[in-house]
């Protein structure tokens, strides 16, 4: 891989992601008014942080069952409204105790 074409490469990457930012600020004049959109768009973070994460809950342990049930007792600390942090420690915890 030649000089050249790293920049190229970072020059697409850079024009990419602000294309994604700038754009959506560019077309959409005023607030959203449509409930299903505003909905969407309220989600789409916690999606984006569930995909990301659940993954690497049940593969971060040696067998799948550490993991699974560390996700199962991070539910039920989310559910009794515990905060992210000591949902956090606990799951860590748990996955620790049981591998």
């Amino acid at each position: 891989m030649n000089q050249h074409s790293i920049f190229l490469y970072i020059l697409i990457a850079i024009l990419v992601t602000n294309l994604i930012r700038v754009l959506p600020m560019v077309l959409i004049h005023g607030p959203i008014k449509n409930r299903f959109v505003r909905s969407f768009l309220y989600y789409v973070p916690y999606v984006t942080l569930a995909v990301m994460t659940f993954p690497d809950m049940v593969l971060a342990t040696p067998t799948p069952l550490p993991g699974i049930v560390a996700l199962l007792v991070g539910i039920v600390a989310a559910w009794f409204r515990l905060g992210l942090f000591p949902v956090a420690v606990i799951c860590c915890v748990i996955a620790y105790l049981l591998i």
